[in-house]
């Protein structure tokens, strides 16, 4: 396992028995195809549904089921649907457990921006804003790097913030960051990946404690 497969598959065995669940536009909506077994999650999708599924096949897809990102969703017997204001008076309301979205770049003080580079033409913010200050633990699932070897993890963002000091966990394919009030601290990293190469790829420094733990 690697890469955004092992990213995801992460993400999913950090939520819990029980918990309402909002999975972000991209990589986030694969965490449904790997929730633990015997672990029961209520996925909440902002364009208003509580009980989404995994992906369906092309022939089981019934093609008013979509997620947030309009792309093909199942819905589980006990789900239900609603409209958009229900949907975000649940995130607004402390209601959802945990929020898996991607980012453009998180720091060390827990910032994120995830929804626009200036200069290029985005369709808006969506409702990542809300989400990230409504969750009560956010997770961020993302690549560790960008395309140009840049490191996305910083010690101060430089692109315009979707929410301040609201970010928990940052999963990526190298490892697993806690944010604290102390820094980044590494908790686990990925099968072959060291410490010092973590480092090397991120633009902030980390916390390293004597026992990192393993992401498989």
């Amino acid at each position: 396992m690697e890469g955004r497969e092992l990213i995801v598959n992460r993400a999913a065995r950090f939520l819990r028995d029980g918990d309402l669940v909002n999975l972000g536009i991209g990589m986030p909506t694969q965490v449904a195809n790997h929730i633990p077994e015997g672990i029961e999650i209520q996925l909440q999708s902002e364009n208003g549904f509580i009980g989404i599924g995994p992906t369906p096949s092309a022939e089981e897809w019934d093609h008013d089921v979509v997620n947030a990102g309009g792309q093909p969703a199942s819905i589980l017997p006990s789900g239900c649907t609603f409209d958009s204001c229900m949907s975000f008076g649940l995130i607004r309301g402390g209601h959802v457990d945990a929020t898996v979205l991607g980012a453009l770049e998180v720091d060390q003080e827990g910032n994120l921006a995830n929804w626009i580079i200036p200069g290029k033409k985005v369709p808006g913010m969506g409702g990542g804003m809300d989400l990230v200050a409504g969750a009560n633990m956010v997770i961020v699932t993302m690549e560790h790097c960008d395309k140009k070897g840049n490191p996305k993890i910083l010690k101060k963002c430089t692109l315009p913030l979707t929410a301040a000091h609201e970010v928990d966990y940052i999963i990526t394919e190298l490892c697993v960051l806690h944010v604290t009030p102390e820094g980044l601290v590494l908790e686990e990293l990925a099968p072959g990946v060291t410490a010092e190469e973590v480092q090397a790829k991120t633009g902030a420094d980390l916390i390293i404690p004597e026992h990192v733990g393993c992401m498989v």
